[in-house]
């Protein structure tokens, strides 16, 4: 019984069919059919001309949205807490040959416009100092909360007059759209977002991530020549760009991530008085002590130590409802 992580869920049967219908001869790398639709298919859900990129990873679609943003010589403000900080490896300053990251405090992994604000304050504005160019944001953040339309725009507002580009993370972007049932645009380019990493992996896709450009065109025509510089063009991507439809089409993506939601929701209500945070996407954080997680292990739970005194679980698009209950009934019985 699973819970470590969504990245370990299974791929979802509208993608395995997807698969096998694309498997004929087609256009090798982004000039197949299928590949082609992306951009008019992006474009449709976001209510606005969109640049579509399939690459295969969401530390490859980050890394490469931050080189389109933000020059060698300057800054990217994040959460100190925030994936591309903490679990890519050092490939956002690799990407962008020599970025620096600039860190900030918020509740939850997230950034405030105020704390944003305080940080670029804070930068002098000289050549001795790494000046800020970017600001990117997780959409779910990594404890699970959700930027709202409001919170995004106030940031945007704050990039626009700064000049920052403005960068989503959303490995849980359906999670995220899923709980504050808004469009897609409202917590995107609508709140000035420029370049949004859109996760698939995670909520029921085997292999395809997408990265989307709102606008900038420029941008996005360079980060083609990037993505092949770093052996990100697959020379079949008919493949990746047949995942990424067939969990667009009929809302898939939302379906998946409303199932996980749902399941992690269940959870919280076990949980109640030992959750560190509010649960507004599909990870739930829990106070527990070391016996009490061995002992949830000893009923043969699965999770990820993620603090002191603290344990991560992660609800998959397929969870099954008897291992939730299973769960839920011994986290209440701790």
């Amino acid at each position: 019984m699973r819970f470590f992580s969504d990245n370990a869920a299974a791929a979802c049967p509208e993608v395995m069919d997807a698969l096998h219908a694309a498997n004929h001869h087609d256009t090798a790398y982004d000039g197949d059919a299928l590949s082609q639709k992306l951009d008019a298919a992006f474009s449709d859900l976001f209510e606005t001309h969109a640049k579509a990129l399939w690459v295969s990873t969401g530390t490859a679609a980050n890394s490469l949205a931050l080189a389109a943003l933000c020059p060698p010589y300057g800054g990217i403000l994040c959460h100190r807490d925030a994936h591309i900080q903490n679990d890519e490896c050092g490939a956002p300053e690799f990407f962008t040959n020599g970025a620096k990251l600039i860190l900030g405090e918020g509740e939850g992994a997230k950034l405030s416009a105020d704390t944003v604000a305080a940080m670029l304050e804070r930068v002098p504005d000289g050549v001795h100092w790494i000046q800020p160019k970017a600001l990117s944001i997780t959409n779910a953040t990594e404890y699970g909360l959700a930027y709202t339309p409001d919170e995004v725009a106030a940031l945007g507002a704050i990039a626009k007059d700064r000049k920052l580009g403005f960068h989503m993370d959303g490995a849980r972007f359906a999670n995220a759209v899923a709980t504050l049932g808004c469009t897609p645009a409202e917590i995107t380019w609508k709140g000035g977002v420029d370049v949004l990493s859109f996760g698939f992996v995670k909520n029921g896709g085997m292999s395809a991530e997408a990265l989307i450009f709102f606008g900038h065109e420029a941008e996005a025509r360079a980060t083609l020549y990037r993505r092949k510089r770093a052996g990100h063009l697959l020379s079949k991507g008919r493949y990746m760009a047949a995942q990424i439809l067939a969990m667009l089409k009929d809302d898939v993506w939302l379906r998946n991530a409303r199932a996980s939601n749902a399941g992690a929701t269940r959870l919280a209500k076990a949980a109640e008085g030992r959750l560190v945070h509010p649960v507004e996407a599909n990870e739930l954080f829990l106070k527990v002590s070391q016996e009490e997680a061995a002992g949830l292990r000893a009923k043969g739970f699965d999770f990820y130590n993620w603090a002191p005194g603290e344990i991560r679980l992660v609800v998959s698009w397929d969870q099954r409802p008897e291992d939730i209950e299973a769960l839920a009934a011994a986290i209440e019985a701790l």
